[in-house]
């Protein structure tokens, strides 16, 4: 738990270690993110593993979760949640500029649309990449931004 406090106003990033893709997704976001805006947890990391108990409705039976879920404040009262399209808007608003431009030009997708593209994509995700055997450490530099 002291690991998801010290995160503070960051977003954390939570995401299935063994999707190619979501893995993929993580080191754009780590290259973009100059102001240094967000953390970033394997869904099966032990720093997580409370959080993911008390989530555990957005999890696939084989404990990964079915989209990047994205957390402000996890676990406290005035915790926030995002799922989908809406977690990678929020991701978008994060990082400087073009980003949160593009977030709010992507913003006028409506849901109906966006989330069934989205949910498609979580659930062929290891058809369009490889699944990985085992979840990849992250570069030196980058590890202080993982719990």
């Amino acid at each position: 738990m002291s690991e998801l406090n010290a995160i503070g106003d960051r977003l954390l990033v939570v995401f299935d270690g063994y999707c190619g893709l979501c893995n993929g997704w993580v080191r754009w976001l780590l290259r973009h993110d100059r102001h240094d805006r967000l953390r970033f947890a394997a869904s099966d990391s032990p720093a997580v593993a409370q959080l993911m108990k008390h989530h555990s409705d957005l999890l696939e039976p084989d404990g990964a979760p079915s989209t990047v879920l994205v957390f402000r404040n996890p676990l406290q009262a005035d915790e926030r949640l995002w799922l989908r399209f809406a977690a990678t808007l929020a991701l978008l608003r994060e990082l400087p500029q073009p980003w949160p431009t593009v977030a709010s030009a992507l913003g006028w997708i409506p849901d109906f649309l966006s989330d069934p593209i989205y949910r498609l994509n979580a659930r062929w995700r290891y058809r369009f990449s490889d699944q990985l055997e085992r979840c990849p450490l992250p570069a030196a530099e980058d590890r202080l931004r993982f719990l």
